[in-house]
């Protein structure tokens, strides 16, 4: 009975030291610079997001927050990176949906699972932009849906990788207008957009910040975005109703995350200084002054899709 006793006092008595441990950790944070771990090449949309806001971080939480690369299997690769690091708020994670709902779904042999990370917050949210080649003779969306269904197969959409916003995008555009079309997966939104560039791949679907410079310069040809109406973010691109496919509508976003188990007072003040940053002039222009910013993401964004 007294070894019982003494073995639960023993418990109690680790418990309450390792909770002052974690309140002595979270008093203290941060005293050291952050890492923000990026799951594609540089140049890509989870990039410039991430480099955009880094600098607002470093100042709203006096230290530097450092962007750091790990390119590779869809964002997979740096998700793992973040969810098997200490839980000390000193790894974050920048993910998209590809990290935390559809690469879980797709490959059950990853080394982490969604609920080995916890949110931070959820930082922006944009279409997607429809884009083909200047080399092609794709000028809408019309025009693609009728040479793709033309020559099935031939027709090549470059992606940031596997599992990736710009892969869905495409394969669900193909699913619904009923094309046969070959995705060509790369390591990040800059290396898939110069293949379009170069005439390697015909078009993509990506990101905003990998897309728009190019269209404006005249490197690639914009034909929609992938939600239903027009929006003010891309005023001179047609939504999907209006370019002549109007059951066809997608979205993505990022979000900050921690290893799980990271302390709940460490995970409050990046929420806060996440919120400063965004509220910042750089924040706002992120995605021209339409980032948009909530507590904590959705629960079933951290589960694997069904």
């Amino acid at each position: 009975m007294n070894n019982t006793k003494n073995g639960l006092a023993a418990l109690i008595l680790y418990g309450l030291v390792q909770c002052g441990f974690a309140q002595t950790a979270a008093s203290d944070y941060p005293s050291k610079p952050i890492k923000l771990v990026v799951g594609f090449a540089p140049a890509g949309a989870a990039d410039y997001v991430a480099r955009s806001m880094s600098d607002q971080l470093s100042k709203a939480l006096g230290q530097t927050v450092i962007v750091e690369n790990k390119a590779g299997a869809g964002s997979s690769i740096a998700a793992e990176f973040v969810a098997k690091s200490a839980p000390d708020g000193y790894t974050i994670l920048i993910a998209s949906p590809s990290s935390l709902s559809v690469n879980p779904a797709l490959n059950s042999k990853l080394g982490y699972t969604p609920r080995d990370l916890a949110p931070i917050s959820k930082m922006t949210s944009s279409p997607l932009v429809i884009a083909a080649s200047s080399k092609s003779n794709i000028t809408s969306i019309k025009d693609l849906i009728a040479q793709a269904k033309k020559a099935p197969g031939t027709l090549n959409y470059a992606s940031s990788g596997n599992g990736s916003a710009p892969h869905l995008g495409g394969a669900l555009f193909a699913q619904v207008a009923g094309l046969d079309m070959q995705h060509i997966p790369f390591r990040g939104g800059a290396p898939a957009i110069a293949s379009v560039i170069a005439g390697d791949t015909q078009l993509t679907f990506g990101t905003p910040p990998s897309v728009l410079p190019m269209v404006q310069a005249g490197r690639l040809r914009g034909l929609a975005v992938s939600t239903r109406e027009r929006t003010a973010l891309f005023p001179n691109l047609p939504g999907m109703a209006e370019a002549g496919l109007p059951e066809y509508a997608i979205e993505f976003w990022y979000g900050l995350f921690v290893p799980a188990n990271t302390p709940p007072a460490i995970v409050k003040k990046l929420f806060d200084a996440t919120r400063t940053a965004m509220n910042q002039p750089s924040g706002k222009s992120v995605w021209r002054g339409k980032a948009r910013m909530s507590r904590s993401l959705p629960r079933q964004t951290l589960l694997p899709l069904s």
